[in-house]
């Protein structure tokens, strides 16, 4: 049985003349995330969780992209410490290292939504969005 995804859209199709940021969600029957429509996920999407997208450009796409493949090596390492009966304070120093990496996976992702998302709205006119990522910081901080 095949899993039910988001698929992203190829780095090449993330290129827009429309503005980058924060676009509404597909509505239902849509594809999310630049998937085809066969490939459309059922309600519910990992990607429109808020009911926004963002269209990253293709260096934003892969540098977040790369990150995410390390640590998923990462993880691996982990359970193959774990098949292998490795010590456990050698596994939870890798376990770390992979909270660590995730830890600045999010930072670049913070980053990135602040200098395009925030500031687009903000120069728009949005200013609800300084109370949403207010409320995004506290909740990254619980």
């Amino acid at each position: 049985m095949e899993e039910n995804t988001c698929k992203p859209a190829a780095p090449a199709a993330r290129e827009t003349d429309s503005p980058a940021c924060c676009t509404p969600a597909p509505t239902e029957g849509e594809p999310c995330c630049g998937s085809s429509a066969e490939e459309a996920p059922a309600a519910g999407c990992c990607c429109a969780m808020s009911g926004r997208t963002r269209r990253r450009t293709p260096e934003e796409y892969q540098s977040l992209l790369n990150r995410l493949s390390r640590i998923e090596g990462q993880v691996r390492g982990l359970r193959g410490m774990l098949e292998k009966d490795a010590y456990c304070p050698d596994i939870l120093f890798q376990a770390s290292a992979v909270s660590k990496a995730l830890d600045s996976f999010s930072k670049e992702l913070l980053a990135q939504h602040i200098r395009t998302c925030v500031v687009d709205d903000l120069e728009a006119g949005k200013y609800e969005t300084v109370d949403e990522l207010v409320r995004v910081i506290q909740r990254l901080m619980k």
